[in-house]
């Protein structure tokens, strides 16, 4: 081989790879801030912020803390939250009654960070699991064998109107009953409450990505409750096809934007969600996605920053237009350092 060895090319790619300006120049998928929504979760009382075990750096909060970790977000450029409460064992049941309370604590908790925070965008969960005994999205058939829809469709309406009512700018419906959305809208409509959006939770997945959620809102299976199965409701992770036809009776029915869950799994699914519709798409990145990035970092086998980023890149790269992550705060901080 020549001492000089030179290859003929006329295309090479590595000449915009060769510098930072130069790979900022070509880059074809940017994060910002306002990208995110951060999901939080909110307890009852005036205590410490609670830790959750399986996702490190997540925290329930009482209202006084949820409005500072608020107020922390918008100031980073977050525009937006996702609020989950998590109740006293001692306020549900098999109907999940107390999410028809006027004082529910989720709803006590919007009208504080409304309040406080009046710029940021307030988004509630539309659904019974964190109300009932055995943790499933809606009340069950007489028999107890599956969730009633057309019944649970009938208490989420209710429960959509009062968060409206509260000031939350989004209820975000994740029951995946079938005709929820145009309940919803013409509940919410009739109600007065036409500034008020939908988020639907159109394409979810029954995932096993889920767990440190469930242990979040204390909604895992009760001893002595029906088995969690919610294969009747969420989608076959097997199905490819099936999420569009979700998407398109949502976005006929009225839902604002679309949303993929979970995320980083199901990227093909975000990609052609993208291309069959013009709505909003969100992709929520789940508890489980972002507790196995922590666990393997905590072992030394992966890089925390570099991995969430990554993740979250993809995510976007897919074609969500917004992200729900529990990586909201710390992202945000370090896009803007």
């Amino acid at each position: 081989m020549p001492e000089n060895f030179k290859l003929d090319l006329t295309q090479r790619p590595r000449r915009l790879r060769r510098t930072a300006s130069l790979r900022a120049l070509v880059e074809g998928t940017v994060l910002r801030p306002q990208n995110f929504i951060a999901p939080l979760f909110v307890v009852d009382g005036k205590g410490r912020p609670e830790p959750i075990t399986s996702m490190p750096g997540v925290f329930r909060h009482s209202i006084a803390d949820l409005v500072k970790e608020c107020r922390a977000l918008a100031k980073l450029g977050v525009p937006a939250v996702a609020l989950f409460p998590k109740l006293d064992a001692r306020l549900k049941d098999t109907e999940g009654s107390a999410a028809l309370r006027e004082d529910a604590l989720v709803l006590r908790a919007v009208r504080a960070v409304k309040k406080a925070v009046p710029g940021l965008t307030v988004m509630t969960d539309i659904a019974l699991d964190p109300y009932t005994t055995h943790g499933h999205d809606g009340v069950l058939t007489e028999d107890g064998s599956d969730v009633d829809n057309d019944r649970t469709v009938e208490i989420l309406v209710k429960m959509a109107v009062l968060h409206a009512r509260a000031g939350v700018d989004f209820v975000a419906p994740s029951d995946m009953m079938d005709g929820r959305v145009g309940a919803i809208r013409r509940a919410l409509d009739a109600a007065g409450c036409t500034q008020t959006g939908i988020m639907a939770y159109s394409a979810k997945f029954a995932s096993a990505y889920y767990g440190p959620f469930r242990e979040a809102v204390g909604s895992a299976k009760a001893a002595g409750t029906p088995a969690l199965d919610k294969r009747t409701y969420q989608l076959n992770p097997a199905n490819r096809r099936e999420p569009f036809t979700e998407v398109a009776l949502d976005a006929a029915e009225g839902a604002d934007i679309v949303m993929v869950k979970p995320a980083g799994p199901y990227l093909d699914i975000i990609r052609d969600v993208r291309q069959r519709t013009n709505k909003p798409v969100a992709a929520y990145q789940v508890s489980g996605e972002y507790a196995q990035i922590h666990a393997a970092a905590q072992r030394g086998w992966l890089d925390l920053e570099a991995c969430r980023l990554e993740s979250l890149l993809a995510i976007k790269r897919a074609g969500a237009d917004m992200i729900l992550t529990y990586f909201a705060k710390d992202v945000a901080i370090a896009l803007t350092r």
